[in-house]
């Protein structure tokens, strides 16, 4: 591949591991898991250690793991799930005392202003036919990141679950998901609230670049994608203890793998675990690679341009992952970040989220108080594990001599 790839956020290559885990249960694992002759039972085994290695990857127990598609389905799963325990819990309550207040027949759902699509356009949806009640908490311009305080003070009586994603995809800045948990938990739900507010986050851009534990967030539900950390393009939930302590509904009806939720893709499952495997083994070593290339980004770019870059996210009170700089070039007829990377064919980064237009400002920088400006001339740069300091400097001379010259 010609140029350099920095666009890590966005998907991640298969590890040649991977591509060797996924390449095996083609042809080894093929049979039906539900199956009980040997090639079913060779299949359902493929499962069964793919699980354990994802579980151990975020401190979970492998029953705690149910596969997916993807992170769109598991988020929109997630937040389905939350619909029903309310509607169920409402239904119980109705036989008991008969009542009927429209104000408490619906969820509440409580997130933040700067989540993926597959969360906002969910919600959003709910909103609009009145499925739901949904508050959107700001991110404080400061931090990037939601205030414990503000998630508090926007939980009602009918509020059913918070979902705050764990990182940002565009900024990198890591929200305080288990100082919520903690408050959270320690309400004292009243007579006529829900009976529990669950905690849901979408670690998708947080696993595989820092340590991401189940058990310390203190979440009920956890997203994960495998295509974010050299995996395949599908996906795993976290559900605490899965019908016992956390609810769990289906989506989908017919699948009677998985639990009888969905239908198990095998050699993609084989390829999740792998890659699971490997960021359970070598975290630390990612992710002061990436930092180190990371950083070493940043202080070139500051170097070349001066006081014409801004690093949006990058505060002194903020906490971003290790891989990610979003940077603004706003010097004097500086042009659009759509507009560098149309010009800089060897540089493969992006404006933003990869399912976002390109040639609009990201709405995720806006709401984190950037201007409008400066929103429009920014990049997403995101580093990966294959990384190097000369590809640093290859991109930042393309850039040098694209924007300076100009």
């Amino acid at each position: 591949m010609e140029g350099v790839y920095l666009d890590y956020n966005a998907t991640t290559p298969l590890a040649s591991e991977v591509v060797q885990a996924i390449s095996e249960s083609l042809t080894q694992s093929w049979g039906n898991p539900s199956s009980s002759h040997i090639a079913g039972v060779s299949a359902k085994n493929t499962i069964t250690t793919a699980r354990t290695h994802v579980a151990n990857m975020i401190g979970a127990n492998p029953p705690d793991i149910i596969f997916t598609s993807g992170g769109t389905e598991g988020n929109n799963w997630i937040l389905h799930i939350a619909k029903q325990q309310f509607q169920k819990q409402l239904s119980l309550k109705d036989q008991q005392t008969g009542d009927n207040n429209v104000c408490l027949n619906r969820p509440h759902f409580i997130t933040s202003n700067i989540e993926h699509d597959s969360i906002k356009l969910v919600l959003d949806h709910y909103k609009a036919e009145g499925l739901a009640d949904v508050t959107e908490v700001p991110v404080r311009h400061s931090t990037g990141a939601v205030h414990v305080d503000d998630v508090l003070a926007a939980i009602r009586p009918t509020t059913v679950l918070i979902t705050i994603m764990l990182a940002n995809n565009e900024t990198g800045v890591i929200q305080p998901i288990s100082a919520v948990s903690q408050k959270v938990k320690s309400l004292k739900r009243q007579k006529g609230e829900t009976e529990k507010i669950f905690i849901h986050t979408d670690a998708a851009q947080a696993i595989g670049k820092i340590p991401v534990n189940v058990k310390e967030l203190g979440v009920d539900y956890l997203t994960i994608v495998g295509h974010k950390f050299y995996g395949p393009r599908i996906g795993a939930i976290y559900v605490k203890n899965p019908s016992e302590t956390t609810p769990l509904y289906p989506m989908f009806f017919g699948g009677g793998q998985e639990r009888n939720f969905s239908t198990e893709n095998t050699p993609m499952i084989a390829g999740l675990g792998k890659a699971a495997e490997l960021v359970y083994k070598n975290l630390q070593h990612y992710q002061s690679h990436m930092l180190d290339v990371r950083d070493y980004l940043e202080q070139r770019l500051k170097e070349i341009f001066g006081e014409h870059v801004i690093f949006n996210g990058k505060t002194n009170k903020s906490d971003r992952l290790p891989n990610t700089c979003n940077v603004s070039f706003v010097g004097p007829d500086m042009m659009k970040g759509h507009e560098i990377l149309s010009s800089l064919t060897s540089i493969q980064a992006s404006v933003g989220a990869a399912c976002h237009a390109q040639d609009r400002p990201s709405h995720i920088l806006l709401a984190t108080g950037a201007t409008e400006f400066a929103a429009f001339r920014a990049l997403r740069i995101s580093v990966g594990r294959e990384t190097t300091k000369d590809d640093i400097d290859f991109a930042v001379k393309e850039l040098q001599s694209l924007l300076i010259q100009k």
